[in-house]
């Protein structure tokens, strides 16, 4: 689950907003791990535990335990600086 120290990010490679979260995470310098749920069943579960049992990405854990599913940039931005400035 959540590290101490990085933001982890489940979806999948070809999925436009899993894409768009990796890179605003990218172009923010907000480290972040990628677990793609196709290839990584562990990843897939989780996705499922918090989703309901759908598979909608993303699905984004922060240090603090923060979870958001499908995440806008602004929720992004709002939970990275917030998680910054503690």
């Amino acid at each position: 689950m959540a590290r101490d120290d990085i933001v982890l990010v489940y979806g999948t490679i070809d999925c436009h907003d899993t894409r768009r979260v990796r890179r605003f995470l990218a172009d923010h310098n907000v480290p972040y791990e990628f677990i793609d749920i196709l290839s990584d069943a562990e990843g897939a579960q989780l996705v499922e535990r918090v989703t309901g049992g759908e598979h909608v990405t993303p699905v984004v854990l922060f240090p603090d335990g923060t979870t958001l599913v499908e995440p806008t940039d602004e929720q992004l931005a709002r939970h990275t600086s917030t998680a910054r400035s503690s």
